[in-house]
């Protein structure tokens, strides 16, 4: 029956990237052409919106992280009352759709491109805040799975400044969870579509939408690459959860064997 589930899921998910494959791969006469995908690396707007899509899953990754870590930790350790109310604030954006943020966020970003330019990198203050219910969860999971008030009193208690007891102790023992954190903001990032089409700027899914209406091959191909690349963060966030898991497990085992 397990194995009946499993083709069944596997037809499901496989036969639509087959047909974007044949599709893409579709020439004049019923011939096969490759012309869809060596066109991807000839379309200047398309590496130039994939360029800055890669920096804005970065960018708001790394100020993801930033924010986050160092927030959620202090709140275990000195204000566990707020911990309700951060949660609160950063599953927020998952009931908000996306279109009423941008209506929010337009006259802000009025004022940040007249700071700071019209660069599509400005983008990180709003992706940021979409990716918080996400990379939240992640790293509220990794700080549930250890003690973090002892091991952050047992560093302060030999001489450790704050910033050490994050860098040193709280990040290593939740790496696991930034990993994740961070592809699953990785992954949205480079899946948004709404929020720079509508405040002008030019990313990877607003090419792909209008590499769509010219030419349909390119755009599938596009979107096919990206599947792939989902796919592939998906394959590799869930081999360093199992590394993890492993390792903790002959950890231990180990001293029980000795």
């Amino acid at each position: 029956m397990r194995s009946v589930v499993l083709l069944v899921l596997g037809v499901y998910f496989v036969l639509p990237l087959i047909a974007m494959a044949e599709f893409s791969t579709r020439g004049r006469g019923g011939s096969r052409s490759l012309e869809s995908w060596t066109s991807i690396v000839d379309d200047e707007g398309l590496m130039e919106a994939l360029v800055n899509s890669l920096l804005l899953s970065v960018t708001s990754a790394v100020l993801m992280l930033v924010l986050l870590v160092p927030t959620m930790a202090w709140i275990r350790l000195r204000l566990p009352r707020l911990q309700r109310l951060v949660e609160f604030l950063c599953l927020l954006p998952l009931a908000i759709p996306a279109i009423v943020l941008v209506v929010g966020m337009a006259p802000l970003y009025a004022w940040v491109n007249y700071f700071l330019g019209d660069s599509p990198l400005t983008l990180t203050f709003a992706y940021t805040v979409l990716v918080l219910p996400f990379a939240y969860r992640a790293i509220d999971a990794g700080l549930s799975a250890i003690d973090l008030k002892t091991l952050a009193e047992a560093a302060r208690s030999l001489g450790a400044s704050w910033l050490t007891v994050l860098w040193k102790v709280v990040v290593p023992n939740i790496r696991v969870a930034l990993i994740g954190a961070s592809l699953l903001s990785v992954a949205l990032v480079l899946g948004e579509f709404t929020i720079a089409s509508l405040l002008n700027f030019d990313t990877l899914q607003v090419q792909v939408n209008l590499l769509g209406k010219r030419n349909a091959g390119v755009s599938i191909a596009v979107s096919l690459l990206c599947l792939i690349f989902a796919f592939v963060l998906l394959f590799a966030l869930s081999y360093v959860g199992q590394r993890r898991r492993q390792t903790v497990a002959e950890e231990e085992v180990s001293p029980g064997s000795n």
